[in-house]
C-alpha cells in the first residue's frame, strides 16, 4: 500500500475517534451508567463504508472509558466496541441493500447489550451475572434500547443519507482503493 494511502486512513480514522472521544465526553452525563444514551456510537456505522475507521472508533472508546477508572469497562467495554465495528466493516464488505445496513447498525446494539451489560452487572453492581441473571438482563435491556436508539434513529438514517453526498463520496474515493 502506498505511503499517502495509509496516512489518509490513519489520519481519518484517529479524527473520528477523536469526535468519538470528544461526543462521548462531552454528553457525559447521558454517555456512562446502566441507562445510557452515548450519540457517539452513531459513528460506528463509518466502518460500514470506511473499514480503516473502525481502529479509530476503537480508540475513541477505549479514551472515553478510561475516565469511568473501571478496569472493567475499560476493558470490555471497548471489545464491545472491537467486535461491533469489525462485524460491521465486514458487513460493509457484503452487498449494500437496506438488509445488510439494518444488520449493520444492529451489531452495536447486540455486542453493547451483551457486554456492557455485563460489566455494568459485575463491574459496578459488584454482582455474580450467573447468580443475578435478572439484574443482567435488565442492564443488557437498557443498554440496548439506548443503542438501538442511537442507530435506528439517527444511524440509519445516516447510512442513507451519507453515501449520495458529494464529500463522503469523495472521502469514500480517497480511501476505499
Amino acid at each position: 500500500m502506498n505511503r499517502p494511502l495509509m496516512a489518509r486512513r490513519i489520519a481519518l480514522s484517529a479524527m473520528v475517534g477523536a469526535v468519538y472521544a470528544i461526543l462521548t465526553v462531552a454528553l457525559a452525563p447521558i454517555s456512562y451508567n446502566a441507562v445510557q444514551l452515548r450519540v457517539s456510537e452513531v459513528l460506528c456505522i463509518l466502518p460500514f463504508f470506511l473499514p480503516c475507521t473502525a481502529w479509530g472508533l476503537v480508540i475513541g472508546c477505549l479514551l472515553s472509558n478510561l475516565i469511568t477508572a473501571n478496569l472493567f469497562d475499560i476493558v470490555f467495554g471497548t471489545l464491545a466496541t472491537l467486535c461491533a465495528v469489525r462485524v460491521t466493516a465486514w458487513l460493509g464488505k457484503r452487498r449494500h441493500s437496506i438488509a445488510n445496513e439494518l444488520l449493520a447498525c444492529f451489531q452495536p446494539v447486540v455486542f453493547n447489550a451483551l457486554i456492557v451489560g455485563a460489566v455494568i452487572t459485575a463491574g459496578y453492581e459488584g454482582l455474580n451475572i450467573l447468580q443475578h441473571p435478572r439484574v443482567y438482563a435488565l442492564n443488557a435491556l437498557w443498554v440496548g434500547l439506548g443503542e438501538a436508539g442511537v442507530l435506528y434513529l439517527l444511524g440509519f438514517p445516516l447510512m442513507r443519507w451519507l453515501p449520495g453526498q458529494t464529500f463522503f463520496q469523495k472521502t469514500m474515493n480517497r480511501v476505499n482503493r
